[in-house]
């Protein structure tokens, strides 16, 4: 197997910058993440924010801005009407941000002080998001005597008998009927790695904006050595440990009860991050050959419309599996693999 770390060098002290100058920014991140948090699809932006706040102002107001931002969203929570449960909800909703996006992303950023790789970095946030949804499923019970997977599995079964319901009235195949039947009865079990998928998007999208900002590159540029930006996606690389979830996961069939969900959840998680290596390194060819506007565009059409034949995510995933073990990014190498003018 391949070493997927980067050469990397002593982080370097950012300039002092004074107290006030240091409040002030505290404070707008705070007020950004905050808006950010009881925004509907903002909260993808998260990670980024409290990244970029560690980067200009140091670890410790890093963690103030997030604390600082959660207070409002809490207070939000505690005056949300609908009822007991609504109310248990959306308090429930904010702890999830808290424990699986904030504290974990705070956690984090010593590795990206370090330049620690893409995919590192993001195992390491997805280890954390885990573990804050099931602190945040004990807190919830034992604070609130209510269960948020509970609820949250009754409004997706809920989903599911509409949905179903609509498709017998429009007289869907009686074989396409069965087929997501099926399905339905599959998805309130592995909704716990569908939540890590969506927050695999988050983290994603957060590391690639870092790799942009101003302040990250500033610290890129006094590190003695010089490398390329990591938080490309081209660069997208998962550790070798990987792989072991991977074995984990396909004990799915032979488990039963608790293990086989842990399992079957595992393996979905697993198998959509090999899947987004996959396209990494789609991208990284692209990249490499040079591939000007016209040729990327062609390129990505043509994997959508293996996409929507169904053949474009098998192909991706066995490319992202195989890749710790023949390193397709490298074949040849050339000069210009880390000119970052190329946007990802």
């Amino acid at each position: 197997m391949i070493e997927m770390s980067l050469p990397q060098s002593e982080p370097v002290m950012l300039p002092v910058r004074s107290f006030g100058q240091q409040a002030r920014s505290v404070a707008g991140y705070s007020l950004l993440t905050a808006l950010m948090i009881v925004t509907p699809m903002l909260p993808v932006f998260v990670p980024a924010a409290l990244f970029h706040c560690g980067l200009r102002n140091g670890r410790r107001a890093a963690w103030v801005t997030a604390v600082l931002a959660l207070l409002p969203a809490f207070v939000l929570a505690a005056f949300t009407g609908g009822g007991a449960e609504v109310a248990n909800l959306a308090w429930s909703q904010v702890a999830a941000i808290a424990l699986a996006v904030m504290f974990p992303s705070l956690a984090a950023l010593p590795l990206v002080e370090r330049r620690e790789t893409f995919g590192r970095v993001l195992t390491f946030l997805l280890a954390g998001s885990a573990i804050g949804l099931v602190a945040t499923e004990l807190a919830a019970r034992a604070a609130l005597a209510f269960s948020p997977y509970a609820a949250e599995a009754a409004l997706l079964r809920l989903s599911n008998t509409s949905t179903l319901q609509f498709y017998r009235d429009n007289g869907i195949p009686p074989e396409a009927l069965r087929m997501m039947e099926r399905w339905t009865s599959y998805s309130t079990v592995l909704m716990p790695g569908f939540m890590l998928i969506l927050l695999t998007f988050v983290f994603v999208l957060s590391l690639l904006m870092l790799g942009r900002l101003q302040a990250w590159r500033d610290v890129a540029n006094r590190q003695t050595a010089a490398a390329p930006s990591p938080y490309l996606f081209r660069n997208f690389a998962l550790p070798d440990v990987v792989l072991f979830a991977f074995v984990l996961g396909g004990l799915t069939p032979l488990a039963s009860g608790l293990l086989q969900k842990v399992a079957a959840n595992t393996l979905a998680v697993v198998a959509f991050l090999f899947i987004l290596q996959g396209l990494a390194i789609y991208r990284y060819l692209l990249v490499a050959m040079g591939a000007g506007f016209a040729g990327t565009m062609l390129g990505w059409t043509l994997l959508v419309f293996l996409t929507l034949t169904g053949v474009g995510p098998l192909l991706l995933g066995v490319v992202g599996l195989f890749d710790p073990f023949f390193d397709f990014r490298h074949f040849k190498k050339r000069k210009d693999d880390s000119h970052e003018s190329h946007s990802d």
